[in-house]
């Protein structure tokens, strides 16, 4: 009975021995894979990927398993229980290696105090739809009290009716430097990753994953200025030159990114400037005083001081219109303003956008950059459209300037789970899972 004790054990030591054999094995296997990163997506963008169609374009589950037995796998059987790729579960695993990049580079610090910021941005942007919704009523309340009336006003020395024409020509020839030229890149929409069908991993890897916030919302936004280019940058090697543009917007065109943020920083600037005037006695007292003139000969106090509110929303839209030039010329502007850093005079919004309009916008110290205004649209853009815009333009890039022409980030692995079967001595199988992620 000892003998056969002792024969027992011994038996149980040398299968697990064999065991943790296969494991090791297994362990060294994945690695070496892991391994075979896509080195210029890390050299250039900081992310850990796995290119599963090595350089085909085209994923296949064998080409994994190839490599695994190349490296020491190959006396057992692979089946992948679960696998992830940069773009699954809105670019999950993208954002993840993004903010924790940033936080080993820079720190929490970083983005700590702007996280009071957000809430701020986030009242800003419900304001700029209110605002619009009572521009317009204020509008039409004009336009019926003058129909009620069958009145009309002037054409000439008249803010409304010129801001009006201001507001149907485009946005970009009223707010561009004098000397900027717009980039005319595009790109074919088929191309673009937002718009193609992509490939998906399978299996849950919540057990794994790590849970977002505002603080890895505001790394992301860091790590997408780092990263990519915009109007206001000198350098610009991409496939577009305003890539930052495109991450916001998902255009295939330069000039429609940069037209469609333009407007979105135009409601952004609309609110402050509208509140300040409003509180400014002098600058109230000066557009009622322009209202009562051009309402001299209809005599209707009720028109006079519906045409004086439309007046502020009109020199409000025409110092919105100076703030843009500010900040697309490199200037900075206030996120509040004041007397100060107001710009634009009443009389001087009867000539913006004409050939005695010289004006290209002040540097105000103390103000932001347009870099900065970007970060707080990227904040408040869906997370997850920004981040398969910004594997997006990583393909592009990829693509273009280091001839990878397969790379495709709907077949980058970045975590992958397998079950591994292997038959040790006397028929005994052993099944065991295997798991690596980058991190």
């Amino acid at each position: 009975m000892l003998v056969s004790f002792a024969g027992a054990v011994m038996e149980s030591a040398s299968i697990q021995m064999a065991k943790n054999y296969r494991r090791a094995d297994m362990n060294r296997a994945i690695e070496s894979v892991f391994a075979e990163y896509q080195k210029e997506l890390l050299e250039e963008y900081e992310i850990f990927a796995l290119d599963a169609g090595y350089e085909t374009g085209r994923y296949s589950e064998q080409n994994l398993i190839d490599r695994l037995e190349y490296y020491g796998a190959g006396s057992m059987e692979h089946r992948i229980s679960r696998i992830q790729f940069l773009t699954d579960h809105g670019c999950q695993s993208f954002l993840e290696q993004t903010a924790y990049y940033m936080e080993q580079k820079y720190g929490i610090d970083k983005v700590k105090d702007w996280t009071g910021m957000t809430s701020v941005w986030g009242q800003q942007e419900d304001q700029a739809g209110k605002l619009q919704t009572e521009e317009k009523k204020k509008e039409q309340e004009l336009e019926d009290l003058l129909n009620a009336n069958e009145g009309e006003l002037p054409k000439e020395e008249n803010p409304i009716a010129h801001v009006g024409e201001l507001q149907q020509s485009p946005i970009l020839k009223l707010v561009l430097p004098k000397d900027a030229a717009v980039s005319e890149k595009q790109l074919a929409e088929a191309d673009l990753l937002e718009h193609r069908e992509k490939n998906t991993g399978w299996g849950d890897f919540s057990d794994v994953a790590e849970a977002g916030g505002t603080i890895t919302t505001l790394l992301f936004g860091e790590y997408l200025l780092e990263h990519f280019s915009m109007f206001t940058d000198e350098e610009k090697t991409g496939a577009l030159d305003y890539e930052l543009e495109y991450i916001l917007e998902g255009k295939a065109s330069d000039r429609e990114n940069l037209e469609a943020v333009v407007k979105k920083l135009m409601l952004l600037r609309f609110v402050p400037n509208y509140a300040y005037i409003q509180t400014d006695a002098a600058m109230k007292a000066e557009a009622e005083a322009m209202a009562l003139t051009l309402c001299s000969l209809l005599a209707v106090p009720a028109i006079t001081a519906a045409a004086a509110q439309v007046i502020l929303l009109a020199w409000a839209y025409g110092e919105t219109v100076m703030d843009l030039r500010s900040l697309l010329a490199g200037n900075r502007v206030p996120l509040i303003k004041s007397k100060e850093s107001w710009q634009l005079s009443l009389s001087s919004l009867l000539t913006l956008g004409t050939e005695e309009d010289q004006s290209e916008g002040m540097d105000t110290e103390g103000g932001l950059l347009y870099r900065e205004y970007l970060r707080m649209l990227l904040f408040l853009e869906k997370q997850e459209s920004c981040a398969v815009r910004a594997l997006g333009i990583i393909e592009q890039n990829l693509r273009q300037r280091h001839g990878q022409a397969g790379f495709r980030a709907d077949i980058c692995v970045s975590r992958m789970e397998l079950v591994s079967a292997v038959t040790l001595r006397r028929g005994i199988r052993y099944d065991f899972p295997t798991y690596f992620g980058y991190q």
